[in-house]
C-alpha cells in the first residue's frame, strides 16, 4: 500500500501536474474578477464605466474608505488588468496579491458576512499563487528562464 501511495503522490507532485494546477488556479481566480469587471462597464465597450457602477459604489458599497470618484476607476481597471496578467502568468504573485487586497477590502467594508460563503475561497486561490507563483506554464517562468535563473 505504501509503495502505491508513494508512486501516486510522486506522480501527482510532478512539475507537469503542478503547472497545470497552477494554471487552473490562475484562470479560476482571474475569472471571478474578470466577470465582476465586465459588469462595471457599458455593454459593448471595453473600459467605459457605467453610471450604474457609480451608483452602486455610492449606495451599496458606501462603506469603502475611498471616495467614489477614486474607488470606481481603481476597482474597474484593477479587475480588468490583474485577471489578464494572471491568465498570462505575468507578474503572477503581484497580481494575486492585488486581488487578495481587493478581496479583503470587499470583505471588510462591503460584504462582511461573505467570508465563509465566498471570500475564503478567493483568499485561498490568491494565497496559492502568492506562495507558488504561476508555475512552468506562465510568462513568469519564461522570463525567469530568459534571465538565466
Amino acid at each position: 500500500i505504501f509503495k502505491t501511495y508513494d508512486r501516486l503522490t510522486a506522480a501527482l507532485g510532478s512539475r507537469a501536474i503542478e503547472s497545470l494546477t497552477l494554471l487552473f488556479v490562475r484562470v479560476a481566480l482571474a475569472g471571478i474578477f474578470w466577470r465582476s469587471a465586465r459588469t462595471k462597464v457599458e455593454e459593448g465597450s471595453w473600459l467605459s464605466i457605467s453610471d450604474t457602477t457609480y451608483f452602486l459604489f455610492e449606495e451599496e458599497y458606501a462603506g469603502l474608505p475611498l471616495p467614489t470618484e477614486l474607488s470606481v476607476p481603481l476597482a474597474t481597471y484593477a479587475e480588468h488588468l490583474f485577471p489578464i496578467l494572471l491568465v498570462l502568468g505575468l507578474f503572477t504573485r503581484f497580481s494575486a496579491l492585488a486581488l487578495l487586497v481587493m478581496t479583503m477590502v470587499i470583505q471588510i467594508f462591503v460584504y462582511p458576512d461573505a467570508w465563509w460563503s465566498v471570500h475564503m475561497i478567493w483568499v485561498a486561490l490568491a494565497l496559492v499563487l502568492i506562495v507558488r507563483g504561476g508555475g512552468a506554464l506562465s510568462l513568469d517562468a519564461l522570463l525567469l528562464k530568459m534571465r538565466g535563473k
